[in-house]
Order: C-alpha cells, then sequence, then structure tokens
C-alpha cells in the first residue's frame, strides 16, 4: 500500500469513517470538528498525517501520564503581588496560636512542692515585636496576657518616647516556689507557669524605665503608673510599689482570676 492510502485509511479508522470515499454509505462529514466563531483553525494539533516511509502515525488518543505523576492546582497570582507563603512558614516560631508571640514549646514541667508544675509550658522570647531581656517560661494564658498587655497598653503609652520600646527586663517567671518566698505560705502562681515579674521598660536609645526609679519620680510616675493600669484585665493579679514591700522594684502580674473581677494595686 503506497504512503498516501495509508494516511488516509489511519486518519478514516481512526474517525470511525469508510477508507473509500467512492462508496455510497462513506460518511460525508469531516473527521475535524466545526470551527467555533472566531476561531481559525479547530483541527486539533496532535493529528500527524504519514508523509512517507519514515513518517510516524499518531493516535488520537492521549499519551498516559507517567508512573508517579500527580496532578497540581494552579494558583493564579496578580503581577507584582508577593509570593505564596506556606503554612509552615506562616506558623513558623509562633506560639499559643499568635503571630506575635514567640519562644518555644517545652516539656510539661514536674513541680518539686505540691501545686507547682505546668503542663504545656512554653519559653517566651519576645511578644508583640517586643524582646524580653531573657526567655521567661509560662503557660500559653500568661503568654497572650503579657501579648496583649503589651500591645494594647504599654507600647501606646510610651509611644516614640527614648525611640520607643525595646525591651522587657523581666526579674521572675517560673519558680517553684511560695508566695514572697515565706515559709507556709500558699504556692505562688510563679510555681503554676501563671505569672511574670517585670522591672523596668528598655528604650531604644539605650535608657530604661525603671519601675524602683521611675516610680517615685514627677516625669515617669504618671507614665509608669498609665501602664500599671493597662495590665488590670489582661492579667488578674497585677502588684506594684505601693501594694506592699515585696513589689517596691517590679510589677508581678498573674492569670489568677477571682469571683470580684481583677485585683490590681
Amino acid at each position: 500500500m503506497k504512503p498516501g492510502a495509508l494516511a488516509i485509511t489511519l486518519v478514516a479508522a481512526l474517525a470511525g469513517a469508510s477508507p473509500d470515499p467512492g462508496r455510497a454509505d462513506a460518511p460525508r462529514k469531516s473527521i475535524w470538528p466545526i470551527a467555533r466563531p472566531g476561531d481559525a483553525d479547530a483541527r486539533p494539533d496532535y493529528l500527524v498525517f504519514v508523509t512517507g516511509a519514515a513518517g510516524v502515525a499518531r493516535s488520537l488518543r492521549p499519551l498516559a501520564r507517567p508512573a508517579g505523576a500527580r496532578s497540581a492546582t494552579a494558583v493564579p497570582v496578580a503581577p507584582g503581588s508577593a509570593p505564596l507563603r506556606t503554612v509552615s512558614a506562616v506558623r513558623n516560631g509562633a506560639l499559643c496560636g499568635s503571630r506575635s508571640i514567640r519562644g518555644e514549646r517545652l516539656a510539661s514541667i514536674p513541680g518539686k512542692l505540691r501545686g507547682c508544675g505546668v503542663k504545656n509550658p512554653v519559653r517566651v522570647s519576645s511578644v508583640a515585636g517586643v524582646a524580653l531581656s531573657h526567655p521567661a517560661v509560662m503557660d500559653c494564658t500568661t503568654a497572650k496576657a503579657l501579648d496583649n498587655w503589651v500591645e494594647r497598653g504599654v507600647l501606646p503609652t510610651i509611644g516614640r518616647r527614648g525611640g520607643g520600646l525595646s525591651e522587657l527586663r523581666v526579674i521572675a517567671d517560673y519558680a517553684c516556689r511560695t508566695r514572697n518566698n515565706r515559709p507556709g505560705a500558699k504556692i505562688s502562681e510563679h510555681g503554676r507557669g501563671r505569672a511574670i515579674d517585670i522591672a523596668g521598660f528598655g528604650l531604644a536609645n539605650g535608657r530604661e524605665l525603671s519601675v524602683l526609679d521611675g516610680w517615685k519620680k514627677r516625669r515617669t510616675k504618671k507614665l509608669l503608673k498609665r501602664i500599671h493600669r493597662a495590665a488590670c484585665g489582661p492579667f488578674g493579679t497585677v502588684l506594684g510599689p505601693d501594694s506592699d514591700r515585696y513589689h517596691r522594684n517590679h510589677f508581678h502580674l498573674d492569670t489568677a482570676r477571682y469571683r470580684g473581677g481583677a485585683y490590681c494595686r
């Protein structure tokens, strides 16, 4: 059979047509699909005609995908937009379900005394973009309260003073001990991972608003008192220099809750 006849036979067979166009029952329809309005050529681009002995005939059936190939859904990205971020990238370094709390998760901490210990502790290194002077151990409820207080209370109150807030000076976090280290006293909220003590607020210019020194100074007392009041609500207990001699140099903040509301002194 000549190459040209082979081509006609192949194409006609694939299209379900009779190979002999002269027969009466031969179909009169073209094997090409009818062009849509505006289409210059609706013929499939994978049809190949045999033009000679070296020609290769290809089937109309699409080739099978390679083994192991998986389908992927294309996601349109607007020109100039930022690349899509994966879930792992978004959550990297975030704690307690908040991107503004940074640090690491820890294994449960057993208590050396009855009533101490933290079931799901975290070690927090920064909140609301503000670094802690050293990473502090606490539970997530306390970490969220600290983040809330800094973002909505401390940062707006300090504002641009000294270039803005850059650090919280932490002097106590988790510690299995009694209240104020007194023998026979109840277990402190520090012993449950629910408390943190802040002694000062570092500024970008290198200076610090110290609770011990600034509480009595006319220029800084009002500012520190506003910061102290802002902690009432996010925290259940807020103690400062006016509460007792144990807190004259820092703010004690914990997430213990009382029926009568927050206890702030």
